[in-house]
């Protein structure tokens, strides 16, 4: 993820669809752009694992809640004290890290599904 991408803006075409497109032929094309430029959802969850403990002690939560795009990620923590653009997932995932006490990690967990 690197530099922020232009938003493009509306344009109308310089000529004319022959045949010109029905209603339901233009809906599709629209579907179809945003299935193609969707964010991938994910999550940065936070987990505590005690050193030497088992699995039984272990505890996750999802801390925030994140939008990837080509170039950059939006997140926005759980309870909302925390927004973020950034260019580096690890990045976002060290900040979540740092702080958050001994035995806590945090990590990307990708929505099953999502774009």
């Amino acid at each position: 993820m690197s530099a922020e991408a232009a938003t493009p803006t509306p344009s109308s075409p310089t000529t004319p669809i022959d045949p010109p497109l029905t209603r339901a032929e233009f809906i599709a094309l629209t579907e179809e752009l945003v299935a193609d430029t969707a964010p991938r959802l994910f999550a940065v969850v936070q987990s505590y694992e005690p050193e030497g403990a088992g699995v039984e002690e272990a505890d996750a939560w999802v801390a925030a809640w994140g939008m990837a795009f080509e170039e950059h990620a939006e997140i926005v923590s759980v309870g909302g004290g925390t927004r973020m653009r950034v260019r580096s997932l690890e990045w976002a995932v060290g900040r979540f890290e740092r702080g958050a006490g001994a035995g806590t990690s945090a990590r990307v967990v990708w929505v099953p599904g999502a774009a």
